[in-house]
C-alpha cells in the first residue's frame, strides 16, 4: 500500500474546452448544432444510424488533432507527491496523452468502439466508423459511449474510488449531470474539496475552496497555493 495520501480528481467539459474541444452543455440541448437525442440517444441511433455514427467521426478526427492543455499536464505532475485517481465525464484521451496513470471514464471513451449485441466486446478505434462495421460475431460496431438513458456501468468503480478519497478535486464540470454530480456524496464526509469552474455551481458543502478559474489557470493556482 502507498502511503501517498489519495486524491480524487472528477473532470468535466472545461477541463478539455481549452485544448480546442468544444464542450456540450445542458443549456440549449444542443451539440454542435444536433439535437442530443438525435446522436447521443439509443433511439437516435436507431432512427438514423448513419448520422450517429458520422457524428462521432467528426468528434474523433477533432480529438486527433487535439493535445492535452496545462491542466493535464499539472495533473499528471501531482502523481508524484499523491496517489491520484481521475475521474472524468470526459470521453477523449487527453488525461492519458498527457501521463495521468490512474483514468477512469465514467461516459465512455472516443477512441473504442463496442459491439450492438455483446456490452464487452470492445475494441480500440482511431479511424471513421462506417454502417457495415461489424464485431468479431457479425453484429454492427457502435461507438463505446455513454448515451443519455443508459446505464453508467463504471458508476460503482467510481463510487469505491471517492469512498477512499482523502482530497477531492472538481475541475470544469457544472455538477449539474447525473449520475456523475453525485459522486460528491460518497467521499467521507470531512474530506477537502476544491472546486475549479469559471462558473462554478453551489455546493452545499463544509471544506470547500471554490476557485472561478479557467481549468489551465485554476489547476496551477490550486497547486501553487495548497499543495
Amino acid at each position: 500500500m502507498s502511503n501517498k495520501k489519495h486524491i480524487v480528481v472528477l473532470t468535466g467539459a472545461g477541463m478539455s474546452s481549452e485544448s480546442g474541444l468544444k464542450t456540450f452543455r445542458d443549456v440549449d440541448g444542443l451539440w454542435e448544432g444536433h439535437d442530443v437525442t438525435q446522436v447521443a440517444t439509443p433511439q437516435g441511433f436507431e432512427a438514423n444510424p448513419k448520422l450517429v455514427l458520422e457524428f462521432y467521426n467528426q468528434r474523433r478526427r477533432q480529438l486527433l488533432e487535439v493535445e492535452p492543455n496545462a491542466a493535464h499536464y499539472d495533473l499528471v505532475k501531482l502523481e508524484e507527491k499523491y496517489n491520484v485517481s481521475i475521474i472524468t465525464q470526459n470521453i477523449d484521451d487527453l488525461h492519458e496523452r498527457a501521463g495521468s496513470t490512474h483514468v477512469l471514464h465514467l461516459h465512455g471513451e472516443l477512441l473504442k468502439v463496442r459491439s450492438t449485441y455483446i456490452e464487452d466486446d470492445i475494441q480500440e478505434w482511431k479511424s471513421d466508423l462506417v454502417l457495415g462495421d461489424l464485431c468479431s460475431k457479425g453484429y454492427q460496431l457502435r461507438p463505446h459511449i455513454v448515451w443519455f438513458g443508459e446505464d453508467v456501468p463504471m458508476m460503482s468503480k467510481a463510487i469505491d474510488i471517492c469512498n477512499s478519497a482523502e482530497i477531492l478535486v472538481i475541475i470544469g464540470t457544472s455538477m449539474q449531470v447525473y449520475p456523475a454530480a453525485g459522486l460528491i456524496h460518497y467521499v467521507p464526509k470531512d474530506t477537502p474539496i476544491y472546486f475549479i469552474d469559471p462558473k462554478p455551481a453551489f455546493l452545499n458543502k463544509e471544506n470547500l475552496t471554490v476557485i472561478a478559474k479557467s481549468a489551465t489557470i485554476g489547476v496551477k493556482q490550486m497547486i501553487e497555493t495548497y499543495f
